[in-house]
């Protein structure tokens, strides 16, 4: 079916979408899990994890191309039958709800950590799910428009890590390869969490203006999370030693204390308080995901019902128990593989069964 305009995205957005979920919340402990996985080889990760990322976006965008004016859902009901579809878009709902309690999670943790430490963890809850729900109920136009915003009044971000090469030291990320290439693969598995979130196009490729832009849209958002996951981690390498780096849960923002002007004392503090807007960019589009997910399987008019459901519940669960830093390590880590299965195996399987099937019905034509 055709989509109005008001409900269409365009290139741009399109990508700034899927980079927001990427690089949001990841960023921040990043350098410390390559490091501890790869030691000071554990960056040379991030090109491999842009290769792979970038082998899913065209398997993606290759099995999408068979249904242009729908969704995986229904492509999947197309092919296998509705239970297939209800059951993916189960699926899919229950791994995209995974990212938002898990952005959601971190978010609150480095704002009680670093900003207002007696705060209740549920008040926090409901300050970031109130504009949520607000941009998230109005559909992916406005959740595009938010991300291109959001990354425009960014821009400023990279520039203040700048001021921490005074104090950095390039000899220690010398020598390269000096185990091989060993800590380097090892280092991979810690790009996977990271790498996530190419699999919001079988919901967002009905949406897009230029579909035929869709694979170099999801080629410059990988390429924008890796050249942003690149720079943090080389400075945080060049700055902490070897063995310091795996002493701080998230070094970028605990690098951010070498840096002084004289009319701020603590840099870190607005920084915190203005990454809670990059933060908003993995669990807003994620938000509207899981719950278009649950509109499809019931066939509901929107999403509004889901979406207050989903913010019920996250507000109730949090009042009675929030995951610490090393619960929310452990949380990524299976959101991680469980994202290897979503985001690459089943993709490539799908390609595999719609190749095979066109190519058996044009043998039987001939």
């Amino acid at each position: 079916m055709s989509r109005s305009e008001n409900t269409l995205i365009t290139p741009m957005q399109f990508t700034f979408i899927i980079s927001g979920i990427q690089v949001s919340v990841s960023i921040l402990s990043l350098p410390r899990h390559l490091a501890e996985a790869g030691g000071t080889d554990g960056w040379m990760a991030i090109p491999i994890g842009f290769a792979f990322s970038l082998a899913a976006s065209f398997i993606i965008v290759r099995i999408m191309q068979n249904m242009p004016d729908g969704t995986i859902l229904d492509l999947l009901s197309k092919q296998f039958g509705a239970w297939a579809g209800k059951s993916f878009a189960l699926l899919l709902c229950l791994y995209f709800l995974s990212f938002v309690y898990d952005s959601l999670d971190r978010g609150i943790l480095i704002t009680k950590a670093w900003l207002m430490p007696n705060t209740s963890s549920y008040l926090f809850m409901v300050l970031f799910l109130v504009p949520a729900y607000i941009i998230s109920k109005h559909g992916p136009q406005t959740i595009g428009r938010y991300s291109e915003l959001i990354f425009f009044f960014s821009g400023w971000i990279p520039f203040i890590y700048l001021f921490t090469l005074k104090h950095a030291h390039w000899l220690y990320l010398l020598p390269l390869f000096k185990e091989g290439l060993a800590p380097v693969l090892k280092a991979v598995p810690a790009m996977l969490y990271p790498s996530l979130g190419m699999v919001a196009t079988f919901i967002l490729y009905p949406h897009l203006k230029k579909k035929e832009k869709a694979f170099r849209s999801l080629f410059h958002s990988s390429l924008i999370t890796m050249l942003i996951y690149l720079y943090i981690t080389m400075i945080c390498f060049m700055y902490f030693s070897p063995d310091e780096i795996n002493e701080y849960n998230d070094p970028t923002i605990s690098i951010l204390k070498t840096i002084e002007f004289r009319f701020m004392e603590r840099i870190e503090v607005p920084f915190i308080a203005f990454y809670l807007f990059l933060f908003s960019l993995a669990w807003i589009p994620s938000t509207y995901i899981a719950a278009f997910c649950l509109k499809w399987i019931f066939g509901l008019k929107d999403t509004i019902l889901p979406i207050q459901l989903f913010c019920i519940a996250l507000v109730i669960s949090s009042y009675f128990y929030l995951p610490t830093f090393n619960q929310s390590d452990i949380l990524g880590a299976w959101i991680g593989w469980f994202g290897i299965g979503i985001e690459y195996v089943f993709p490539c399987l799908l390609l595999a069964f719609i190749a095979s099937k066109k190519a058996w019905m044009k043998r039987n034509r001939i």
